[in-house]
């Protein structure tokens, strides 16, 4: 495998940006590619420094990209950078014009953990043309839901990323908005896998977004057990999604005595 670290310059953040890549070897014409999304306290490293993920794709044939986006949340702030633009639409257009990724619907997913299981989500509820399956582990699903626990300086945060606090619900960062629109459209709907831990303190409003998504009808693997918010689950549960991913896993490699 090869890991990357690039340095681009990115129109929708206005500014310098930093990506990890790891890409299978030997190179070919054209791999499948997940997107793999950073919680809130984490950036473009943490995946490769807290699990092995490198080794876990290292035989099935899968590009893997993880963009940093700060604190936030995969979304055009309203007083901030343009992270949801940034990651649903200048990143796949780099990555796929310096990489041999493919641009098919069929070769592109997304996951990601408590932030990032937000975004990856969010991403496929809204561009389900563009993403073959989803996954969300441990997610912040309903942002709405999190609002009361928040103090002021956290209030303040959330009002610069998503505006008027008030307005949030019903609105495009609204995963439960999201889900009911997808539920009426005739588009294509991705694949979606969602776990969370027993433990975990997000554990209650993942219950209550996968029965709202078994209500609307939307298909989806959901997996719970044992388990907190912590890296110990998520690096136990991406090899979960990496199996469950609509992969032609890469035959190993031969090995010489």
């Amino acid at each position: 495998m090869a890991r990357i670290q690039c340095n681009i310059q990115s129109d929708a953040l206005g500014s310098a940006a930093t990506i990890e890549v790891i890409l299978p070897e030997p190179l070919r014409k054209s791999y499948p590619v997940l997107y793999l999304l950073h919680g809130l306290l984490d950036d473009q490293t943490t995946w490769t420094r807290q699990t092995s993920i490198e080794r876990y794709v290292q035989d099935l044939g899968v590009a893997v990209v993880m963009p940093a986006v700060q604190r936030g949340f995969y979304t055009d702030m309203a007083a901030g950078p343009r992270y949801f633009s940034f990651v649903a639409d200048e990143l796949p257009a780099l990555v796929t014009g310096m990489f041999p990724i493919s641009r098919r619907r069929k070769d592109t997913f997304v996951a990601g953990l408590s932030m990032g299981g937000y975004g990856a989500f969010k991403l496929a509820l809204t561009y389900p043309a563009r993403y073959a399956a989803a996954a969300s582990l441990s997610g912040a699903l309903d942002v709405v839901d999190l609002l009361p626990t928040l103090d002021k300086a956290e209030r303040k945060e959330w009002t610069a990323i998503f505006g008027n606090l008030k307005k949030l619900a019903g609105s495009d960062n609204d995963l439960t908005h999201l889900a009911g629109q997808l539920a009426k459209s005739k588009a294509r709907r991705p694949q979606l896998f969602q776990c969370c831990g027993n433990e975990d303190f997000l554990y209650d409003q993942n219950v209550t977004y996968r029965d709202l998504l078994q209500s609307l009808n939307i298909k989806l693997t959901y997996e719970d057990g044992p388990g907190e918010h912590d890296w110990a689950y998520w690096d136990l549960m991406i090899q979960r999604v990496l199996a469950w991913l609509p992969l032609k896993t890469s035959a190993p490699r031969n090995q010489s005595v």
